[in-house]
């Protein structure tokens, strides 16, 4: 059975069906497949929709319907998650990566912001999975399956920062067991717009899926999954000029004690400072003075690196820490919103 409030983007594309209206009762496979858009593989017929249905992956109001002959609700939405073809086994490729651990277990890099970390539609190479495979070898092949080979968790393309990667099936079940348990120190550093009120604290929300947008995470008052994030403001920038006090942007120092996706730039969103650069939950843009301060910059993405990781080894039960400095894109901004607005 699917859950659509768990499922991943990777897990397959989602589909949000309305069924007009104005439009002649019928069958539900049919008024599906009548109004669903195309997913990447084409079409959906009928056929496939009744098998969708039958895996429990169509669902309306969160609750998978199964009679593929039952009247379609005018007026409604449904969801259908349609899985993605099997991947093809990810080929080895030369890479370069930013190596800061490695022995025959697991391997600690920084990834660069722009790298996918596993293979996916419209990123089929060139990806983190197709740079270990080359890096580690035939070590890698196999751990943790054969579309994400020693992935234990993940960073979104466009955020920079430490990641660790399985070598072996024991580090692999170590590693995930660490963060399941959520006994792993993961801190980011964000730069965002504004800051959130008061300077630091703790977000505590259910995140899930958006209801009208799947391929966007949200806050939730019910269902998805528990999230949180400790939150600390490092440093303001500016003042804007119709709010005394409020900042035109911060630096902020996140913690997690979840790892759900888009985590912080949710919360943050949902604080009312999302993330500069955040194509995705930037509800409006900063000011003027702000925005030059990014071009300046050369900040193309959304302002977020994981700076620090630290884990016990599962293996050798070694204490690991590993912490880097943010890269040049946001130094720069870093650096030109200190210049350009008094301290404080």
């Amino acid at each position: 059975m699917v859950n659509l409030d768990t499922a991943d983007v990777e897990d397959g594309e989602l589909l949000a069906v309305l069924i007009p209206d104005d439009s002649e009762p019928a069958r539900l496979d049919k008024a599906l497949a009548d109004h669903a858009p195309a997913p990447a593989g084409g079409k959906l017929s009928r056929a496939r929709i009744q098998a969708l249905m039958a895996e429990g992956a169509v669902t309306l109001d969160g609750e998978p319907i199964s009679d593929a002959s039952g009247k379609a609700q005018l007026g409604a939405t449904y969801q259908i998650l349609v899985p993605l073809p099997a991947a093809a086994e990810p080929e080895p490729q030369n890479i370069p990566l930013t190596v800061l651990y490695e022995d025959r277990h697991l391997i600690v890099i920084d990834k660069a912001a722009g790298m996918t970390v596993h293979p996916a539609p419209g990123a089929y190479d060139g990806t983190l999975v197709n740079a270990l495979l080359y890096h580690c070898g035939s070590s890698l092949s196999g751990v943790g399956g054969v579309a994400r080979p020693g992935i234990v968790h993940r960073l979104d393309k466009d955020t920079s920062g430490v990641m660790v990667a399985a070598k072996t099936d024991g580090a692999h079940h170590g590693l995930s067991a660490l963060f399941a348990a959520h006994d792993i120190q993961r801190t980011y550093v964000a730069l965002v717009r504004g800051a959130p009120s008061p300077a630091s604290g703790t977000v505590t929300t259910q995140i899930g899926r958006a209801r009208f947008d799947r391929q966007r995470m949200a806050v939730l008052k019910s269902g998805g999954r528990e999230a949180i994030t400790h939150y600390k403001v490092a440093a303001v920038y500016g003042e804007a000029s119709s709010q005394a006090g409020k900042p035109l942007a911060s630096k902020l120092i996140c913690t997690l004690e979840t790892g759900r996706t888009h985590q912080i730039r949710v919360h943050m969103a949902h604080k009312g400072a999302p993330v500069l650069g955040d194509q995705i939950y930037g509800t409006s843009p900063p000011v003027l003075a702000v925005r030059d301060a990014m071009v300046a910059a050369g900040l193309k993405r959304q302002a977020l690196h994981a700076a620090v990781l630290g884990f016990v080894h599962p293996i050798t039960q070694e204490t690991l820490r590993f912490e880097t400095a943010l890269p040049p894109d946001m130094a720069g901004l870093q650096a030109n919103l200190a210049a350009r607005f008094p301290a404080r």
